[in-house]
């Protein structure tokens, strides 16, 4: 009779690395497709002014945003230092804001439009003359639901 001999020891057998680049192809994707980019970069300094009572925007697709406040220090020798508006990455006139408008509306479905709202982040130290000039021009492109970006201050008692 023939007597079978076992081959080494019988331990923990190595970890299989077959399914690696699977695993790691995956989550790359993940996060390709979950990342969101940021829309535009900010050329002013911008402290938003604290308030109490804040509701956070349900869809912010419908949000278009214009930007208010001093030239950052590194912009202040091209730009000066008195307040700017500043729409998606360039700095504006108060005359171009109906273009601004229209330009945003026109990438919104047709049913859309109408719930367009214009949300304005303002700098705390900005003079109010400049937020009048902005809402008249809003005004006149018929952009009537504006909203005031702020970041939640709690109350002291």
């Amino acid at each position: 009779m023939a007597k079978f001999k076992r081959k080494g020891k019988g331990g923990v057998p190595e970890v299989s690395t077959a399914s690696l680049p699977d695993i790691v192809f995956m989550l790359l994707f993940f996060f390709m497709v979950s990342t969101v980019m940021r829309e535009t970069t900010l050329m002013i300094d911008q402290t938003l002014p604290g308030a109490t009572e804040v509701k956070k925007m349900e869809r912010k697709s419908l949000v278009s945003y214009i930007n208010i406040g001093k030239p950052k220090s590194t912009l202040q020798s091209k730009y000066g230092t008195e307040p700017r508006i500043q729409l998606n990455d360039a700095f504006a006139k108060v005359h171009e804001i109906r273009d601004y408008v229209t330009a945003e509306r026109e990438k919104m479905d047709e049913k859309e439009r109408p719930l367009m709202t214009v949300s304005l982040k303002v700098d705390d130290k900005t003079k109010m003359g400049i937020v009048v000039d902005v809402k008249q021009e809003l005004r006149k492109a018929s952009a009537l639901k504006i909203n005031y970006s702020t970041r939640k201050v709690e109350t002291i008692e």
